[in-house]
């Protein structure tokens, strides 16, 4: 029971995330043993050190996930993993991730350790300023894709980061409309639950917020597509034909955080839902046979 409580405390579901660092090597063509072995190091990398992370955050709210109708579940809230376990698990996986990047590049280490620091800023007190919350979760998964681009000595694409900044602000919107949401059907107020930040939220205001993302996300994505120095670099103008598919996964995204009541886990509604799963592979299997 132990170790399925650890392996729960780690978070692996999560690691699909950290999957944002193959957006280099994929996009801009470096399709070597060597970039793709740096890039895999890089990934595992992201793996560990975001499940210290997460160890981290949940040590620092696990009175307030004791309350919460799903966290209080998890393995340090009920119990099932000590603190002094979680803490030195959480400084293992920390010291492995600094460790693995250092192989790699300094640049990569660089944006994991600045990740670190963070994320650790986050759990101490951004987390409770409005809208500030959201934008620190974009910038760690913008961190990710710098780390698989400048990283690896690969120029980043100014579209593709601003393409990955919105997506990931809409999905962090998207979550704290979930989380809204749970209030409302828990029926508790929200200076006494899950986050005190929801205070300063709307259901409103988070959904113009998501609005705009969402848009922004889809408009990015096309005009990358069709911009010259896309087709200049892939020898194509075909990736216009990919933007139905990613319009597509919003949409459907929409639906489960309206319907479905889904939204509270990026992650899991990702590699969970039948239609997102084949959206997104049928949409990457078109990219890589376009730009090959």
């Amino acid at each position: 029971m132990r170790i399925k409580s650890l392996i729960m405390l780690m978070r692996p579901h999560q690691y699909v995330k950290n999957s944002f660092v193959m957006v280099g090597p994929i996009f801009g063509h470096y399709w070597t043993a060597a970039v793709l072995l740096d890039a895999a190091l890089i990934f595992v990398s992201f793996c560990f050190v975001a499940s210290s992370v997460y160890i981290f955050n949940d040590l620092i709210d696990i009175d307030s996930d004791a309350s919460h109708p799903i966290k209080k579940k998890r393995p340090l809230p009920s119990g099932e993993v000590s603190t002094g376990l979680a803490k030195l698990v959480m400084i293992l996986l920390l010291a492995s991730s600094l460790s693995l990047t250092s192989v790699v590049s300094y640049y990569a280490l660089f944006f994991v350790a600045l990740y670190v620091f963070i994320n650790v800023l986050y759990s101490l007190c951004l987390k409770n300023i409005v809208i500030l919350d959201v934008f620190i979760i974009s910038i760690g998964f913008m961190l990710r894709i710098l780390s698989g681009t400048v990283g690896l000595n690969i120029p980043p694409s100014a579209w593709l980061l601003l393409c990955g900044f919105m997506v990931t602000l809409f999905l962090g919107f998207a979550k704290r409309k979930a989380e809204l949401q749970m209030t409302v059907a828990t029926k508790k107020s929200k200076e006494n639950d899950f986050r005190k930040v929801l205070n300063d939220y709307s259901g409103k205001m988070v959904d113009q917020f998501l609005a705009i993302t969402a848009a922004c996300t889809i408009i990015c994505y096309g005009l990358y597509t069709v911009s010259d120095q896309t087709i200049q670099i892939h020898g194509t103008s075909n990736l216009i034909y990919s933007l139905p598919f990613v319009v597509y996964g919003v949409f459907r995204y929409f639906f489960l955080l309206e319907n479905r009541e889904k939204g509270d886990d990026a992650a899991k509604d990702l590699i969970a839902d039948p239609h997102l799963v084949i959206t997104i592979l049928i949409w990457l299997f078109i990219v890589i046979w376009m730009i090959r």
